[in-house]
Parts: C-alpha cells; structure tokens; sequence
C-alpha cells in the first residue's frame, strides 16, 4: 500500500503566517533615503601630520594625528615585519595613515616612526612597526570610539603598545544599601537623543540592521570576519518584550544552525565597538548599518 504523509495543520498555518509575515515587508526592503555606500577603493587615507601624544583618562597616553585624532593597530598585522592586512572594506573603517609628512611631536621617539608598503603602492605609517590607522566612526579630535572594536583594534600607545587603562579609573561602587539597577525586559525601545526611539536587548545593548540582508527572503549576509564585529541577537522571549510587537519577533536559522533573531523579518545584530550601554557607535558604519525602529524599520 502506499504510503499517505499527514502535516499537521496547525503547523502548515504557523509556517504560512510567518512566510507571510516576511512577505509583506517590501515597503522596508530597502534603506530610507541616504547617500549611496561609499566604495571601498573611494576611502582616502589618513594623513599623518606631526604626531603628538594626549593622556586619555579612560586609555593613558594615547597617539594622535596631525588633526588630534587617535590612532589606532591592528592586532592581525605584523610589526617584525611590518605587515598592514587591512585592505578593502577593512580600510574603509579605518582608513590607513599615510607617512608622507610624518612628523615625531613631544613624547615621540623619532626612532620609531617608520613606513610600510602596502599593496596599492602607497606608504602607511608605522609605529614600533605596527602600521597606524584612524577610525571612521572617531568624528573629533581625542575620541577613542575604536578602541576595543572587535577586540582587534586598540589605540596606540607612545610606544607602540596597545593603550591600557591607567590607574584610578575604576569605576566607583554604588554606596552601601543602594538599589540594585532595575533588570532590563529581554527585548525593550529607548528614547535616543540622536536617532529617537530605537531598540535595544537585555543587557542595554543597541540593535543594528545590516541593509545588505534581505527580509524576503529572510537571509542574514553577515557571515566570517563581518561576524567579528556584528554578533547576531539571541532569540528572546515574547511575554519578555517591551514596546514591541511580540508578533514581529522571528527566529532565524543561520547556516552554522544557530537561530538569530530576527525585527519584521530583518535580522538583528550588536555590535562589538559599543563600548556600553545605550552607545550607538555602529550607526551609519559603512552606510550599511544602522539602528531599528521598534518597527524593524531602519532609523534615520
């Protein structure tokens, strides 16, 4: 006799709401209005300037450029040889200094400014041999925003180091018989002052949308290195949720079998150069990654 497959029926209509649910998201597809992605081979470098040396309170002495900014190695290059591996969409992040007009400031040794070719042909600075960058998302003098990042990047020290934190910069307990902070809802919006009402997880972290995945279908396309600094959201639970339409809330399977958690059918993800809480640094990396509307639209 042949064999007859039932599928239950409460399944088949789960799967078709949430395929349906997917389907409807063409409005959302794409990016609100904004300037196009910047090209990786558009990226200028940086220029070096005569470098100097400030005492960060957070960090200790810290590198800058000619212009104050920080500058910041790469643990995956060299320094013995000098080696940059940081090319294409990397350089368009952190575009690499160039040493044409390196100057040692106060604080520097000039025996320890160098240069390295790198594949275009072009000489990028190197400290102690490490080759030196800045960080696209630093955008003023003196901030450290890549420090960190991915747990990779560090700002440089006058001596080629990574910047450590100096002493007393311990964060100070809470007085004796304080509240403990009121825990988080796994899942929950905030009132940002930049980018307005946003979505955030349990432990205060800023949720991210990458325009490069696709809603319909429902595919994450941040996969190796993009998953160094871009950790996919855990799944939640729905009766844990604040400000958000638990219906909205999806799992996705990624190709390693991991479920990631996905806003209206867009994947979401935090990101690792958010140094704490309520930080949106991510927003606008690239062009391609920003942060979500409780709506798991893209915030402008």
């Amino acid at each position: 006799m042949r064999k007859i497959t039932v599928i239950p029926v409460a399944l088949t209509v789960a799967a078709v709401m949430a395929t349906a649910a997917c389907g409807n998201t063409s409005a959302t597809a794409s990016a609100p209005g904004k300037a196009p992605a910047v090209a990786a081979d558009a990226v200028q470098p940086a220029k070096a300037g005569r470098l100097s040396v400030w005492k960060s309170a957070e960090l200790g002495p810290v590198v800058t450029d000619g212009a104050g900014f920080t500058l910041y190695r790469f643990d995956q290059d060299s320094a013995n040889p000098p080696t940059s591996t940081c090319v294409g969409d990397c350089a368009a992040a952190w575009p690499p200094v160039l040493a044409g007009d390196a100057a040692a400031g106060r604080g520097l040794d000039t025996a320890l400014i160098g240069s390295v070719k790198r594949a275009d042909g072009s000489l990028q600075l190197t400290l102690a041999g490490w080759p030196l960058y800045r960080y696209a998302q630093d955008t003023a003098p003196r901030q450290t925003r890549g420090h960190g990042v991915g747990g990779t990047w560090f700002a440089a020290a006058p001596d080629g180091t990574k910047a450590r934190a100096g002493a007393g910069t311990a964060e100070t307990p809470p007085p004796s018989g304080a509240a403990a902070p009121k825990a988080l809802p796994a899942l929950s919006t905030v009132k940002d002052e930049e980018h307005g009402t946003i979505v955030r997880d349990g432990k205060g972290r800023t949720l991210y949308r990458f325009t490069k995945d696709t809603a319909w279908p429902m595919k994450s396309n941040c996969e190796g290195g993009c998953l160094e600094l871009w950790k996919p959201a855990k799944l939640v639970d729905k009766k844990d949720v604040k400000g958000i339409d638990p219906k909205l809330l999806i799992p996705l399977k990624r190709p390693d079998g991991t479920e990631q958690l996905t806003l209206d059918c867009w994947p979401l993800y935090w990101y690792t150069g958010d140094k704490k809480p309520g930080d949106t640094s991510g927003h606008g990396v690239n062009n391609t990654w920003f942060t979500v509307r409780p709506d798991g639209k893209l915030a402008k």
